[in-house]
């Protein structure tokens, strides 16, 4: 019989190609460019020091003003191996030629816009053989002059990809074996699930390249537009893809793209074998993007959201504080979060006799052990129902006020009993009450 009690009962999945898998970074790049935000230097620097941090193998920047010139030359100062700076191109040698003029730099993304409207509408190509030549042309260019290169297949889940992109890819193999074939799921039509065929089918595309192509670096980039980015990545994963490329919070243009930090929690803790992440500044990592670059990050958000620890409800608190495992997915500490609970109009006695302990052994610093039952308690569940009941309360009890209720009970109460206790016994013919 087998028994679930704590996190380790649980089993972990298992990948099924068994091979290394990935992550690379977009924050700087495609993260940088969501409308109403701008990154400094300074702000790009932090960055690429939390994703030193978690242990991410790649980033990639634009390589393209100054101040991008000026953030990459700061992060190489920081002496890290990894992430790897990398840069990104559009299809021409010109942009080439500037990642070449950046020191340190050894490998470049290639912009490759595969669906119709990119080709004739947004580059005003002639055919897709115009496209095609353009981007061979550019590869070539890269690869003669020494770079790693990675082919941004752009817009791949609306585009023909049996008689043109695969053919394409077969070229860009031809020219370099190890060129990591970029699936981009540009406008988010890509589908995670199997047997659905291209243009959307991610496992379908992955197979493809992987066993009919022979592509060896396989990965995805997958947008969010219809809520599927993260199950489009890990859909790689599962059939054969080695790389996801993802940003922050999920940052990035319209919806954004694949949430790096989601990614990263369920390859450590639901993946066997999978420890080469460290995942404890990620709430940190949160904070300063919501604090410095203006990402507002909703209370519920997966990972690093307000509540994603925080218990209020009677049948929730009570279960936590008895065995975290009932009602948190991970330890708290995993991703640097900590566990609060909270008194609202849905919370019972099990955690407000929690709070009420946690607050006597702040203010006596010993633990007292109140009974569920004691008569203090329930004076002080019936006042913070009757706020609520009436309509007054809109808002969760906070500590301060916990604290003020603990004062009025718990500190002021006994002194009260004890005198009334007193004349009681003097009033007593045998001494007892």
């Amino acid at each position: 019989m087998k028994t679930y009690r704590d996190y380790d009962d649980l089993p972990k999945i298992e990948l099924p190609y068994g091979k290394e898998v990935s992550i690379s970074d977009s924050t700087l790049r495609d993260g940088a460019q969501m409308p109403g935000i701008v990154m400094r230097s300074k702000h790009k620097v932090q960055i690429y020091e939390y994703l030193h941090m978690i242990g991410i193998e790649k980033l990639e920047t634009f390589v393209y003003n100054e101040r991008d010139r000026k953030a990459i030359k700061l992060m190489q100062d920081k002496g890290y191996e990894f992430p790897e700076i990398t840069g990104w191109a559009r299809a021409n040698p010109a942009d080439i030629d500037m990642v070449l003029n950046v020191d340190g730099i050894e490998e470049t993304g290639i912009l490759m816009s595969v669906s119709d409207p990119h080709i004739y509408d947004k580059m005003k190509l002639p055919t897709r053989e115009a496209a095609q030549e353009k981007y061979l042309n550019a590869l070539q260019y890269a690869v003669d002059h020494g770079l790693r290169t990675r082919a941004h297949i752009e817009d791949m889940t609306r585009a023909d990809n049996y008689d043109f992109v695969f053919p394409l890819v077969e070229k860009i193999l031809e020219i370099d074996p190890d060129c990591t074939i970029r699936i981009c799921d540009t406008i988010g039509y890509g589908i995670p699930f199997m047997n659905v065929d291209e243009p959307y089918g991610i496992p379908t595309i992955v197979k493809y390249l992987k066993n009919e192509l022979g592509a060896k670096n396989i990965e995805t980039h997958c947008h969010d537009d219809f809520g599927l980015a993260v199950a489009n990545s890990l859909a790689g994963y599962w059939h054969g893809a080695n790389w996801s490329n993802v940003t922050y919070l999920g940052i990035g243009e319209r919806a954004g793209n694949a949430e790096m930090e989601k990614l990263l929690v369920f390859l450590k803790r639901r993946i066997k074998g999978f420890e080469k992440y460290d995942l404890s500044c990620l709430v940190e990592f949160a904070k300063f993007m919501e604090k410095e670059i203006g990402i507002r990050i909703p209370r519920n958000k997966s990972v690093v959201g307000q509540n994603v620890f925080a218990h209020e409800s009677g049948i929730h608190t009570a279960g936590v504080i008895k065995n975290p495992f009932t009602y948190e997915p991970y330890p708290p500490e995993i991703v640097g979060g900590q566990r609060n609970f909270l008194i609202g109009d849905s919370s019972g006695i099990e955690v407000l006799k929690f709070k009420v302990q946690e607050t006597l052994k702040e203010m006596m610093d010993v633990h007292i052990e109140v009974d569920k039952n004691d008569k203090r308690l329930r004076n002080i569940q019936a006042d913070i129902q009757r706020l609520f009941n009436e309509d007054e309360r809109v808002s969760c009890i906070s500590d301060e006020e916990i604290r003020a209720y603990v004062k009025k009970y718990f500190m002021f109460n006994p002194i009260v009993d004890q005198e009334l206790h007193r004349r009681e016994d003097d009033e007593s013919p045998d001494n007892t009450i």
